[in-house]
Order: C-alpha cells, then sequence, then structure tokens
C-alpha cells in the first residue's frame, strides 16, 4: 500500500498541540508498520510558506506554501486563536482544495475554519465544547453535538479539543492499517488506545461542577472512588454528617446535578472502562460498578449510551487479542 500524504495548513495563533499531536501519530506509522513508504507522508503549509507564530508563542516552519502543496490524501486542519478571524485567503483554500482531499478532519476549533468553508454544512460534527453554541450559532446547516470527543461524518472527521486530536488520528490509523499499528503508536507515546469517538468531552467529575464545600466535593470523590459502594442518598448524606434533605439540595446546588444522576454518570462511566479495557465478564463489571445485576446496567446503557453493555463492548473493546 503507497504512503499517504497527510497536508496540515498552518496559520498565526495555531494551537500548537492541535499539529504536534496528531502529525507524531501519523509519523510513528513508519515505525508501527515497518516501512516509511507504506505509512504517512506529513507536510505543512502556510498561506506564503512563512513561519507561524503559534498561541502559545512557539515557531513552527512550514514545509512550503499552500499554492505549492502535494495534493492530500488526508487534510488535517488544526484549531487555535487564529481561526476566530481566519485570513480569508485561508478560507478560500480550504473551500476550493479541501473537497479534493479523500479525508477531512479537523482538531479543535479547526471546525470553525471548515464551516466557513461551507464544508460542515448538512453533516454532523463536533470541536471543543466551549465552542460548540457558537459553531451551532453562525452555522446551523451543521448538526453540532457537544458530546463526543470525535465525529465521523462521510469523509469527514471533526474532533474536540487538544488530545481528541489523537484519539482521532489513532482511529484513522487503524482504519488504515489495523489495530496493531494503532496500538504499538499509542503505547510509544504513551497515550490509552483508543478512546472511542462517542467517548464524552468530560468525565462524570468535569462534567458535574465542583461542589464548593469540603465535606460535598470529598463525596464526590467517594463516589468515584467506590461505585459498588452504597450510593443512596442516605448513605452519602451521613458520609457528608447532614440530614438526607438538606444534602439532596446542597449537593444539586453546588454539583448542578442531583445525586442519583451524579452516581448513575460515575457508574456508566466506570462500567465503560471496564468494558473498554478489561477481559472481565459483563456480570462482573455490572457488580463492580454499583448495578447488582447485569440488567440494571443493560438499562443504564440502553438509557445513557442508547446501546447495550456487549454492543458497546465488541465496538470498543482495545484489550489487545480481543
Amino acid at each position: 500500500m503507497p504512503s499517504r500524504t497527510v497536508l496540515v495548513p498552518l496559520f498565526d495563533k495555531v494551537q500548537s498541540l492541535d499539529v504536534t499531536g496528531p502529525v507524531e501519530v501519523f509519523s510513528g506509522a513508519a515505525l508501527a508498520v515497518g516501512s516509511a513508504a507504506t505509512g504517512y507522508r506529513v507536510r505543512t503549509a502556510s498561506l506564503d510558506g512563512a513561519p507561524v507564530r503559534t498561541s502559545s508563542g512557539l515557531t513552527l516552519v512550514p514545509d512550503g506554501a499552500l499554492a505549492d502543496a502535494p495534493a492530500a490524501h488526508t487534510l488535517l486542519v488544526p484549531g487555535g486563536q487564529g481561526t476566530r478571524s481566519p485570513d480569508p485567503r485561508l478560507v478560500d483554500w480550504l473551500r476550493e482544495h479541501a473537497p479534493r482531499a479523500e479525508r477531512i478532519v479537523s482538531v479543535c476549533t479547526g471546525a470553525i475554519l471548515l464551516a466557513r468553508a461551507g464544508l460542515l454544512d448538512g453533516r454532523r460534527a463536533t470541536t471543543h465544547w466551549a465552542y460548540c453554541d457558537r459553531l451551532a450559532h453562525d452555522h446551523p446547516a451543521i448538526e453540532v453535538d457537544p458530546d463526543p470527543i470525535f465525529v465521523r461524518d462521510g469523509n469527514v472527521a471533526t474532533s474536540a479539543g487538544v488530545t481528541a486530536g489523537i484519539d482521532l488520528a489513532l482511529a484513522l490509523v487503524e482504519e488504515d492499517h489495523g489495530r496493531q499499528a494503532a496500538l504499538t503508536i499509542a503505547r510509544h507515546l504513551v497515550v490509552f488506545l483508543r478512546r472511542p469517538g462517542n467517548q464524552a468531552q468530560f468525565s462524570a467529575q468535569l462534567a458535574a461542577q465542583t461542589a464548593r464545600r469540603e465535606p460535598l466535593r470529598e463525596v464526590q470523590q467517594w463516589i468515584t472512588e467506590h461505585p459498588d459502594d452504597d450510593l443512596s442518598v442516605e448513605s452519602l448524606a451521613a458520609r457528608a454528617r447532614l440530614s438526607p434533605r438538606h444534602f439532596a439540595r446542597a449537593f444539586r446546588s453546588e454539583t448542578g446535578l442531583t445525586p442519583g444522576s451524579y452516581v448513575e454518570r460515575v457508574r456508566v462511566e466506570h462500567a465503560r472502562r471496564l468494558l473498554e479495557d478489561t477481559a472481565d465478564g459483563v456480570e462482573e463489571i455490572s457488580r463492580a460498578s454499583g448495578y447488582g445485576t447485569s440488567e440494571a446496567m443493560r438499562r443504564a446503557f440502553l438509557k445513557t449510551l442508547g446501546t447495550p453493555p456487549a454492543e458497546y463492548r465488541r465496538r470498543f473493546h482495545a484489550v489487545p487479542g480481543a
């Protein structure tokens, strides 16, 4: 299989990790597949071929100008502060040249550039959680999904903030060269292989607000560390040294979620990790996650994810050799 060209447009105030994260993944493919000739040919280009200054102050020197860039198999558009008021010439270049690529990929707010070029109209897409509302407001023709870390719609893929670009790049390597190649790269970079695209941008702890009062924060941590324990309102209230009624009211006020909703999120997240990363049986995982029975966990998965645990594992199991 011949090498595939990955072209990364650069611009001032680009987010450096949006560039270097996926580039390291694609560059590592030569080692993973045993031959540079069958890996990826990564090229970077700016509008005029001049160096660009990233949002963190680093200077990136491109391989050349976009006008002279080779035809891309995968066009990877990074994000960063420079997407807020982009150079119109960059948007025009994307509008004309992106459709020629076999795959169009954005990292973080690179989706804004794709949207401005009309490349996401009629498609489902995501971006960094802080800009999903803006993307949806400014481009109503796009179905913006704020939850997943990346979204595939046909030959267009969009991802959430920064490290989600690595997850997406690993998924593309797996698609091109198989799971073992992606696993080799992930091990080399010391990252997970791989967070599934529909994994939430936030963990249960990050999705909820952190309580202001220490007893409530301690309860949040306890829930996370003991999903299989008694997590009833009465039990959690006793741990916080509050009455059940006062605890429930205070917890919701300070975290934005009821205790029950928070517990449900933590348990689903815990079960998902075990299904993805272990060979434990569904019954064992259901007990370890606090459900008691596999049927209870199945109902929770259907309610939250729209898929039963067995199907979730089939799609996202990440244990080598599984």
